[in-house]
C-alpha cells in the first residue's frame, strides 16, 4: 500500500508538470502563428485555416494591398506606417468575422477567405474598401491611403488550390491598383497572351492570366 502511495505521489507532480509543458507548447505555437504587429495569422497559420475553408463551395479568396505604403513610411515615419497596418488588419478581421480567416502575408499585403453565404460579397467588399480608406487615427486625418482589393470565387476554379487562387486574386488586386478602381474580381477566360496585371518578377505573375472583371 505504501508503495502504491509513493508511486502516486511521484506520478501526480510529473503529470501536472507535463500538462503545464503541453499548455506552454500550445501557447508558443499559437504565438508563432500570429503576426506580432497586427495580431493576424501569419502565412502558415492562415494557410492551414484557409485550406480548410476552401472545402466549402461558397469560399471566396481576397487579397488586399495598401496603396502608396512606402510613401506613408517615408513622409510620416514608420510609426505612422505601423498604425496604418494595424488599422487595416483590425478592419479586415472585423469584416471576415469568426467564420472566415484573415492573415498578413508580409509587408503591407493581407489575405482573407470568407464564405459568401448570401451571394453579396462584391457589395460587401465595396463597403470594406471605403472603410479601409478611413484614417488610421482620427486625430491625424492627413495620414491616410486606400487599400486595393482583388477577389476570386473558389467555385469558379475547382482545380485551383489556395496558392493558385491567391495568384488570381493577386492579379485582380493589381489590376484594381493600376486602374484605381479599388476592388476587382478575377473572372473566367483570358485577357491576352502576355504577363497580365503583374510587375515583372513579382509573385503571382503568369502568362495564362484570367480575365479581370468589375466587382459584382
Amino acid at each position: 500500500m505504501s508503495t502504491l502511495l509513493t508511486t502516486l505521489a511521484t506520478a501526480v507532480p510529473l503529470a501536472a508538470g507535463w500538462s503545464g509543458h503541453v499548455l506552454w507548447l500550445r501557447k508558443r505555437l499559437h504565438t508563432a502563428r500570429r503576426d506580432p504587429l497586427t495580431g493576424l495569422r501569419t502565412r502558415e497559420g492562415f494557410t492551414r485555416r484557409a485550406t480548410a475553408l476552401l472545402r466549402d463551395e461558397r469560399a471566396v479568396v481576397i487579397l488586399a494591398d495598401v496603396d502608396k505604403f512606402k510613401q506613408i513610411n517615408d513622409r510620416h515615419g514608420h510609426a505612422a506606417g505601423d498604425a496604418l497596418l494595424k488599422a487595416t488588419a483590425e478592419r479586415l478581421a472585423h469584416y471576415v468575422g469568426p467564420h472566415g480567416v484573415a492573415g498578413r502575408l508580409g509587408g503591407d499585403e493581407f489575405a482573407a477567405v470568407v464564405l459568401d453565404t448570401h451571394g453579396t460579397v462584391g457589395d460587401l467588399l465595396a463597403v470594406l474598401h471605403g472603410v479601409l480608406a478611413r484614417p488610421a487615427d482620427p486625430a491625424t486625418p492627413r495620414i491616410r491611403t486606400t487599400v486595393s482589393l482583388g477577389w476570386v470565387r473558389a467555385a469558379d476554379h475547382p482545380g485551383d488550390d489556395l496558392s493558385a487562387l491567391l495568384g488570381r486574386a493577386d492579379e485582380a488586386m493589381y489590376a484594381a491598383k493600376e486602374a484605381r478602381d479599388g476592388v476587382k474580381r478575377a473572372g473566367l477566360g483570358r485577357l491576352f497572351a502576355t504577363v497580365a496585371g503583374r510587375r515583372s518578377g513579382r509573385r503571382g505573375t503568369r502568362t495564362d492570366a484570367p480575365a479581370i472583371v468589375a466587382a459584382a
